[in-house]
């Protein structure tokens, strides 16, 4: 066990660069360094791992240690692992909303802002490249997209129809059912997908603690976030569709500016995306939301892995399952893009023309780095927020 958490303690504080990088930090260490699993055991925990809700490299993590070290060994490696990088975004949280109203914060989120735009635009293009090569993906996509644009229809409904849609329209007897392989991650639809109704408030910013809050709103955000944590599929920037429909468009728990910007700070660690849940979490009730806002979106992936694992061997074989899920990936790309327009609008449509322009060409040339250079995202919000600083004051 000291073992495992001092591995992945040092993995969790050191590992920027994204998914993949994680995977081959652990394969590194655990593989080729320790020998602590054989190439062929590694290359299976990956692909359960990739079938999964939830982010594919804390998976990875918890699955390692759970071949190391059984179910001990899971839950050392996963919290060691997610740990310092919930600490960065608690830490940055803080700092955001300390000093949201100083203009050096607004500068800095000038830059920063087209940057998480074209990260999820860049997203879009990559994950469209492979999932969309037959009409039905090509309707679906389209449909999402305009369903979420137009209509109060909940994400995670949309997502399980689609995958009905796959299920009779992408089989294999179907005559455009051919679809090229991806390393894309799936869905199990195990949990119910009807978020709970909770009458919207304009909610302050909670007090560091947010002892006063947590009573309120304890329940709110473990339910909202397990779920979410149960549908995280097709890379972690699936949340932002998720996570963007429900808290700010309906229970208004951050505004889209609180938003894009949280989205940023959870790129900024070396952890998954998904940890913005802890930026979420710190707003509406402080420390005490942001750790029971993380715990319930990683304890998905905890339970499906340490309870599950033998049996998600068998159903990834699975026929339905996998048609299942070959509707639903595109769906994924619908709602990514839909919730990108009007993020996109908040970081490019400035109080002045002048400013319009330069968020504009900081997300061409953001995008241009993403999609064509492959620049590491943590590397580009960096880049955005010196940007913005020498824009507004020099």
């Amino acid at each position: 066990m000291r073992e495992l958490a001092l591995l992945f303690l040092k993995l969790g504080v050191s590992a920027f660069g994204g998914p993949q990088a994680h995977i081959a930090a652990i394969n590194d260490e655990a593989v080729i360094r320790r020998n602590w699993l054989s190439a062929e055991q590694f290359s299976e925990a990956i692909a359960v791992c990739e079938m999964l809700p939830g982010p594919a490299s804390t998976q990875v993590a918890i699955y390692t240690g759970y071949l190391r070290g059984g179910q001990w060994g899971a839950l050392v490696a996963g919290i060691c692992f997610i740990f310092p990088a919930f600490l960065i975004v608690l830490v940055l949280s803080w700092m955001y909303f300390r000093f949201q109203g100083l203009p050096q914060t607004s500068a800095l989120f000038f830059g920063i802002s087209p940057v998480v735009t074209a990260i999820i635009l860049g997203f879009c293009w990559k994950l469209g490249r492979r999932i969309i090569n037959n009409r039905t993906s090509v309707a679906i996509a389209i449909g999402v997209l305009v369903i979420t644009l137009f209509t109060n229809v909940n994400v995670l409904i949309q997502f399980i129809v689609a995958g009905f849609l796959g299920v009779y329209f992408l089989g294999n007897n179907k005559p455009n059912a051919r679809i090229s392989g991806s390393d894309n991650k799936l869905i199990l639809p195990i949990l119910p997908a009807i978020v709970a109704e909770i009458s919207p408030t304009s909610l302050t910013l909670s007090s560091f603690w947010g002892i006063e809050r947590i009573s309120e709103f304890f329940l709110p955000l473990s339910w909202f976030f397990f779920k979410v944590g149960s549908f995280i599929f097709g890379g972690g920037l699936v949340i932002i569709p998720l996570l963007e429909f429900q808290v700010v468009e309906q229970l208004h728990w951050l505004t889209k500016t609180e938003f894009i910007n949280g989205v940023a700070i959870g790129q900024l660690s070396p952890g998954p995306v998904v940890l913005t849940a802890a930026f979420v979490g710190y707003k509406v009730a402080g420390v005490m939301g942001s750790i029971v806002s993380t715990i319930a979106i990683f304890t998905p992936s905890f339970l499906f892995i340490m309870l599950a694992a033998p049996l998600l061997q068998k159903l990834r074989q699975n026929p339905q399952v996998r048609n299942f899920l070959k509707g639903v990936t595109p769906a994924v790309l619908g709602a990514i893009a839909a919730a990108a327009i009007p993020l996109a609008q908040t970081a490019l449509i400035q109080e002045r023309l002048s400013y319009s322009i330069i968020a504009t060409v900081i997300f061409i040339l953001a995008l241009i780095a993403l999609i064509y250079y492959r620049v590491a995202t943590w590397r580009l919000i960096l880049a955005g927020a010196l940007l913005g600083l020498l824009v507004r004051f020099v």
